[in-house]
């Protein structure tokens, strides 16, 4: 658990998942495996940065489990492992029928509040 001003945040699951993708490059790292394994080497191909810094990326992904690898000789494939991205797929799909009832309920209410105004 790391702390922020006095408020603990917890790293969940989902938060571990939700700050991965946060990162353009991460996002991208993660449709290039949409596409097949890959070596670091060949994701650090499209990107103006150093394997290093791939691989710190690869990490994080890794730590979110949206990616495993694996060993084939010297060469460590990485792999997309999408069952923690249908976990945030679950969770946005849920919140989102919340967020849409009380919008709905609220344009009724609105609506409501027009006609008793007529």
């Amino acid at each position: 658990m790391d702390r922020v001003g006095s408020v603990a945040v917890l790293e969940d699951d989902l938060t571990l998942v939700f700050s991965a993708l946060a990162d353009p490059t991460r996002r991208a790292i993660l449709e290039h495996l949409a596409r097949g394994d890959a070596t670091v080497s060949q994701l650090a191909q499209p990107f103006a940065m150093s394997q290093q810094a791939i691989s710190k990326h690869l990490k994080v992904l890794e730590k979110a489990r949206l990616i495993t690898r694996s060993r084939t000789g010297q060469a460590r494939p990485c792999a997309l492992d999408t069952a923690h991205l249908d976990t945030a797929v679950e969770w946005i799909a849920r919140h989102r029928k919340v967020w849409a009832d009380r919008h709905d309920r609220l344009d009724a209410h609105l609506a409501a509040l027009r006609e008793g105004a007529r």
